[in-house]
């Protein structure tokens, strides 16, 4: 009984006469006191890579030829099959590399190799949640009922930073009225400057500094 053909996306390749498969851990070398070489961290393992080298013939050759390089120069996921790769549970690769041959005196037949490297799904997108996400975590309270607090202060902050502002204007406003005022006849916004001298010590305020004084801080 023969083996199963290996398959490239759709392409079959039907007369492939070598096929290796490559596997490479990613190790980290931690040096450890008083031991005598490194102790190897592992990281996981790389991507599994096949390789593989076979012809194309016959009077398709062309034809099959001009659909394996296309498949190559656009560098997109394909499915992989094949007898060697049974126990790798590899099912998506990209083509890493590609050579071609033609021989003259040999029409309607042509060498290809190919180096195929594992392509995995990604892993679902990280969720953020309160405190990153530090469920089970006893932190002697409880962090849902901050949600109503915290509204409450950041409402009354809005509150605070828009009357700051509100007095802001009012102290440019006297300003400006106060410069067209007569000084020889005296100045009769005088009893509204001092009061807008008060507003200028809260205007000076930020937001965060007058909440913390509203607040007994």
């Amino acid at each position: 009984m023969s083996p199963p053909v290996p398959m490239l996306g759709d392409l079959a390749l039907e007369h492939v006469t070598w096929a290796e498969t490559r596997l490479m851990q990613r190790l980290a070398a931690v040096p450890v006191v008083g031991l005598a070489g490194d102790a190897q961290q592992n990281l996981g393992r790389a991507s599994h890579e096949v390789a593989l080298a076979g012809v194309l013939v016959g009077p398709d050759s062309a034809e099959k030829l001009g659909e394996l390089q296309k498949k190559a120069a656009a560098g997109e996921e394909l499915d992989f099959t094949a007898d060697i790769t049974t126990a790798l549970e590899l099912a998506k690769v990209v083509v890493v590399e590609a050579a071609f041959t033609a021989e003259a005196g040999r029409p309607d037949r042509y060498g290809f190799r190919l180096t195929l490297r594992e392509s995995p799904p990604l892993p679902p997108p990280a969720e953020a949640s309160p405190f990153g996400g530090l469920d089970g975590v006893d932190l002697g309270f409880d962090p849902d009922a901050l949600g109503d607090v915290m509204g409450d202060v950041l409402d009354k902050a809005g509150e605070l930073q828009a009357a700051v502002e509100a007095a802001v204007d009012a102290v440019q406003q006297i300003s400006a009225l106060a410069g067209l005022a007569d000084l020889a006849l005296g100045n009769p916004l005088t009893p509204m400057q001092d009061a807008a001298g008060s507003l200028s010590s809260v205007a000076d305020l930020s937001a965060g500094e007058a909440l913390g004084r509203a607040l007994g801080g």
